[in-house]
């Protein structure tokens, strides 16, 4: 079953060279272990959603450019639970980017059993 994320969650670019953090700014006051709990809202470039690191579809000489996130919308996100408003999002979530790159979540940034 699908568990909610939060704020420690761990994401990756499929077209990027490493993983970064997800920074929740959607909401403050749902949590889990002391961590809020992630939306569909949290997809702004470089606030929620940080470069990762270089990207696979900007090939230069010797390698490749750098990434800069383009997230469009969350897909496979809750279907009832929302908090503000907005559906959570889950670890089996996932962002097209503008760019051609899909994100998906490697780490849903708690211990506990948390499902959708």
């Amino acid at each position: 079953m699908p568990q909610k994320i939060t704020e420690k969650s761990i994401l990756q670019c499929s077209q990027g060279t490493s993983e970064t953090p997800l920074k929740v700014t959607s909401q403050n006051f749902f949590f889990i272990e002391n961590k809020a709990i992630a939306t569909e809202q949290d997809k702004q470039p470089n606030v929620n959603i940080n470069p990762f690191g270089l990207c696979k579809l900007k090939p230069i000489l010797g390698g490749y450019g750098p990434c800069t996130p383009a997230p469009l919308s969350w897909l496979q996100t809750t279907k009832k639970d929302e908090i503000n408003g907005f559906k959570i999002l889950l670890d089996n979530s996932i962002c097209p980017c503008a760019k051609g790159g899909s994100i998906k979540v490697v780490d849903k940034g708690h211990r506990e059993n948390h499902e959708a």
